[in-house]
C-alpha cells in the first residue's frame, strides 16, 4: 500500500494548481496569525511582569509578586506556542511520513504543565506567608499598576483565545484562558489591597492560596483536555457529515460508511471510507470513481483518503433485494443499532454478509451482536453468515 506521503503527492499533482496554492497559503497564513498573537502576548506579559515584580517587592506583597511570576509563565507559554507552531509546520519526511502537526498538541501540553507548576508554586509561597506574615505597604502607584494589569489581561485573554478558536490552535486557546484567569487573580489582589487599606485586615496570603488552587484546577483541566486529544478524540461530526455527503454525491455511490479520520495536527486529517456501488461496476469504472472521490474530498475538505473500500450491492436479483429488506428489518429492530451496511446476498453459494454498527451507549454491544446474529441465522438456515460488528468512529 502506498504511504500517506505518496498518496498526498499523487493527489496534489493531480489537483488544480490554484487549489493547492490556496491550501498552502492558508496554512502559512494560519502560522503567521499564531506567531503574531503569541508575540503580542509575550510583549504584554513581560511588561506586566516587570511592573508587578517591582511593585510587589516594594510593597512586600506576596500576591502581587506571584501575579508577576504568573505573567512570566504566560510569556514562556507564548514562546512555546511559537516554537511549537514552527516545528509543526515542518515538511513530512522518511522518519515522520505523517508530518509534525501533532507537535502543536505537545506544546499545548507543556503550557498546561507550566500553568499547573505556577499554581503549585504560588500555593506553596502563599502558605509560607500565612505561617510567617509580612505587613504589606500599598501605594497609589501599586494599585494603579495592578488595576491596569487587570484591564490588559482581560483584553489580551479575549484576543488570544479568539484567535486560537478561529485558527484551531489549542496552544493559543490555553494561553487565552490562562490570561483570563490571570485577570481574575489580579482583580482579587486589588480587592485584597483595598480591604487592607480601609480595614487594616490583611487577606492577601489567604487570597493567594485560594487563587493558587484555582490555577491548579485550570492547569489540570487544560492538561486533561490536551492528553485526550493526543489519545485521539472523535472528529467533528459536522466534518464527517460533510465528507460522507461529498462521497455520496457521486453517481453510482449508494452509501458511504465506516469513515475513519486520523488527526495529525489541527485541520490535518487522513483516513478511509467504504462505499456501496452496484455489483455491475467494472474494475476500470471503480478505479476512476475512487480517484475522483479522493481528489474531490481533498480539494473540498483538505482530507486525504488513503483507502476507499468497496461494498458490492446486488442489483439484478429480486430475491437479494427482498433478503436485504428482511435482514434490515431484523437488525434495525434492536435498540442501539445505528445502521446496517455492506449487505450482499449470494444465493448460489448460500452466503450472506453485512456489517452492523451498534452504539457505544448499548451496555453490552457483543451481547446485542450475538442476538442479532442468532435471529438472522434462524431466518436464513443453511446460509453462511458473515456479520461484522463495526465501531462508531464518526457517524454520530
Amino acid at each position: 500500500m502506498a504511504s500517506i506521503r505518496e498518496v498526498k503527492n499523487s493527489i496534489e499533482e493531480t489537483a488544480e494548481a490554484r487549489s493547492s496554492e490556496e491550501i498552502m497559503e492558508k496554512a502559512e497564513a494560519r502560522d503567521k496569525v499564531i506567531v503574531r498573537a503569541s508575540c503580542i502576548g509575550i510583549g504584554a506579559n513581560v511588561l506586566l511582569a516587570a511592573f508587578k515584580a517591582g511593585v510587589g517587592l516594594m510593597s512586600h506583597s506576596i500576591a502581587i509578586v506571584m501575579d508577576a511570576v504568573n505573567n512570566l509563565s504566560d510569556a514562556a507559554s507564548s514562546i512555546i506556542t511559537i516554537v511549537g507552531t514552527k516545528l509543526a509546520g515542518k515538511e513530512a519526511d522518511k522518519k515522520h511520513p505523517f508530518g509534525y502537526g501533532r507537535i502543536e498538541y505537545l506544546s499545548a501540553m507543556v503550557i498546561s504543565i507550566l500553568v499547573l507548576y505556577a499554581g503549585i508554586t504560588s500555593f506553596t509561597e502563599s502558605v509560607k506567608k500565612i505561617l510567617h506574615p509580612e505587613t504589606p505597604d500599598y501605594g497609589a502607584a501599586a494599585l494603579i499598576i495592578v488595576a491596569a494589569g487587570v484591564l490588559v489581561k482581560i483584553l489580551l485573554g479575549r484576543y488570544v483565545k479568539g484567535v486560537g478558536e478561529r485558527v484551531h490552535s489549542d496552544s493559543l486557546v490555553n494561553s487565552g484562558e490562562d490570561a483570563s484567569m490571570d485577570a481574575v487573580i489580579s482583580a482579587s489582589t486589588l480587592v485584597a489591597a483595598l480591604i487592607y487599606l480601609f480595614t487594616g485586615l490583611s487577606l492577601e496570603a489567604w487570597l493567594g492560596a485560594v487563587i493558587s488552587l484555582v490555577i491548579v484546577k485550570s492547569g489540570v483541566e487544560m492538561l486533561g483536555g490536551t492528553i485526550s486529544q493526543i489519545l485521539g478524540e472523535r472528529v467533528d461530526p459536522e466534518l464527517s457529515k460533510e465528507i460522507r455527503k461529498t462521497v455520496k454525491s457521486f453517481p453510482g455511490v449508494q452509501g458511504a460508511y465506516d469513515l475513519i479520520l486520523n488527526n495529525y495536527g489541527p485541520d490535518d486529517y487522513s483516513g478511509s471510507v467504504h462505499i456501496e456501488v452496484p455489483d455491475t461496476y467494472s474494475a476500470c469504472q471503480l478505479d476512476q470513481l475512487l480517484r475522483d472521490i479522493s481528489l474531490t474530498v481533498y480539494k473540498k475538505h483538505h482530507v486525504i483518503l488513503t483507502a476507499i473500500g468497496v461494498y458490492a450491492v446486488n442489483t439484478h436479483d429480486p430475491e437479494a433485494v427482498d433478503a436485504r429488506n428482511k435482514v434490515s428489518k431484523i437488525v434495525m429492530s434492536h435498540p442501539g443499532v445505528i445502521q446496517m451496511h455492506g449487505f450482499y446476498f449470494n444465493k448460489e453459494e448460500k452466503k450472506l454478509r453485512f456489517d452492523v454498527m451498534i452504539s457505544f451507549d448499548v451496555p453490552d454491544r457483543k451481547a446485542s451482536y450475538r442476538e442479532i446474529r442468532e435471529e438472522v441465522e434462524k431466518a436464513y438456515p443453511g446460509y453462511q453468515l458473515e456479520m461484522s460488528l463495526d465501531t462508531d468512529f464518526s457517524e454520530s
